[in-house]
């Protein structure tokens, strides 16, 4: 059975589905998480294990969205990867800001506070960029943050690969120009142009 084709029946509730789903794609999400993670200071094996199962639960959970192929179903992933490690920032934050009254600021890791700032704009950066252009934005979770080529997202999408190429270059562009603006941080190494 394909993939796509269990995607679809899981949507349509079918748990026997899942059942056969989870295994096949497990170890393409613990690479997607390792990913996500590679910029993360505090990251682990544990860690890479425990955002894969919140990705999950968040997937399997609630509504199911409309999986039109495997890639569409990675990119998805990818985003709730993604918002799962923005919602553990800004929990880390606000943990920080009720701890700064308790500890000296010169107790408090920089390099774990500057990880959780980096993500913070980037994640605020890719919402201004969605709102804008959900196409880039879309290209861009596709290609970075789902670990597509520019070959699977143009066949995803639909679209010629050079036209979505030029589309992740400015949207490239976009979002350094929008980072700089907003903070001292820079783009993670995995957003460069290829």
């Amino acid at each position: 059975m394909h993939l796509t084709e269990l995607l679809q029946r899981v949507q349509h509730g079918d748990r026997d589905s899942l059942n056969v789903l989870i295994p096949l794609v497990y170890h393409d999400l613990k690479k997607l998480a390792r990913s996500h993670l590679r910029r993360e200071v505090r990251a682990s094996s544990m860690e890479t294990t425990v955002l894969v199962h919140e990705a999950f639960l968040r997937l399997a959970g609630g509504r199911q969205p409309s999986y039109e192929n495997r890639a569409h179903f990675y990119g998805i992933a990818s985003r709730l990867m993604r918002q799962v490690l923005v919602d553990m920032a800004r929990a880390r934050g606000a943990e920080k800001r009720a701890a700064v009254m308790e500890v000296a600021m010169a107790d408090v890791p920089e390099q774990g506070l500057e990880a959780d700032r980096s993500l913070l704009v980037l994640d605020d950066a890719l919402r201004a960029l969605g709102a804008a252009d959900p196409r880039k934005a879309q290209f861009l979770e596709m290609r970075y943050f789902g670990g597509m080529t520019a070959e699977e997202t143009a066949a995803a999408v639909a679209a010629p690969v050079q036209m979505v190429r030029q589309e992740l270059r400015l949207a490239l562009a976009w979002l350094r120009r929008e980072i700089a603006g907003r903070s001292a941080a820079s783009l993670p190494p995995q957003l460069k142009v290829a």
